[in-house]
């Protein structure tokens, strides 16, 4: 799988090119990463990448002739290496909001992606209709709801969450279906985890885990998630319940919670 970034700070990726588990994918060649930087694809002496909006207002917007031309460098070095075209993804507060699912989405597709991570005030608009009428897929998301003061975090943290998902990357093949929002645990919020000592300033690891018995581990960690996301997702309950994800048992144990509460 390859990822292609179109950055002014490709210095930035360097923290999953070369850090941590997507690191030692990336040396293993599992996945791959170029950054492009836009005021190499400029003209003037100044390598301008920006200018002010009609209409006025603050800030900057980002020029659409450099961005357009990284692009379809992009594509063209993917096209020599006999890869598919990627869709395009723009980091953008408008944008689709980015999850588990998502991540997983991108990982399996196999195609990567091209992030064109935006600065300033956003990018011309005239940049995305292009795009999109010469046939590219163009997808815009978003971490969240709040402001970032561009998008290679965003792209950073995209790859970050598909890269690990991809086979021989983790270290246990099986620790991403342990993962908060996997379908395997039906969308719930991941349970505590507890490591050595046994006693740790006078607090014992949860008896359960300690039984060595496989149903009854199971078990509380499963009441363990439920307990956790009641807490503080309720919204993933609701959506679990109403996927039919839900036991028997589950529900009698939420049902018991809130007689507690």
């Amino acid at each position: 799988m390859r990822f292609d970034a179109v950055t002014l700070f490709p210095e930035m990726f360097g923290l999953v090119r070369d850090q941590g588990v997507t690191g030692r994918a990336h040396t293993q060649g599992i996945w791959s990463l170029k950054a492009w930087n836009p005021r190499d694809f400029t003209h003037d002496a100044h390598r301008t990448v920006d200018d002010r909006p009609y209409g006025g207002g603050p800030g900057m917007v980002m020029l659409a002739a450099p961005l357009e031309a990284a692009v379809d460098a992009a594509q063209a070095e993917r096209a020599a290496q006999g890869l598919g075209e990627a869709p395009v993804v723009l980091l953008a507060p408008t944008g689709r909001r980015y999850g588990q699912r998502e991540a997983q989405e991108l990982a399996s597709a196999g195609q990567g992606a091209i992030f064109i991570c935006g600065r300033y005030e956003g990018v011309d608009q005239r940049f995305i209709d292009r795009c999109r009428a010469k046939g590219q897929t163009l997808q815009e998301w978003s971490l969240g709801d709040f402001v970032l003061s561009g998008g290679e975090i965003a792209a950073l943290a995209m790859i970050d969450a598909a890269v690990r998902l991809l086979p021989g990357v983790l270290g246990d093949g099986d620790s991403a279906l342990q993962d908060s929002f996997n379908p395997a645990l039906d969308g719930l919020l991941d349970s505590p985890h507890y490591t050595r000592p046994e006693v740790y300033e006078g607090v014992s690891v949860p008896e359960p885990l300690l039984s060595g018995h496989h149903a009854r581990i199971a078990r509380w960690r499963r009441e363990q998630s439920l307990l956790l996301t009641a807490e503080r997702r309720p919204d993933l309950i609701d959506a679990a319940r109403a996927a039919g994800r839900l036991t028997r048992e589950d529900e009698r144990f939420l049902a018991a919670l809130s007689k507690r509460s």
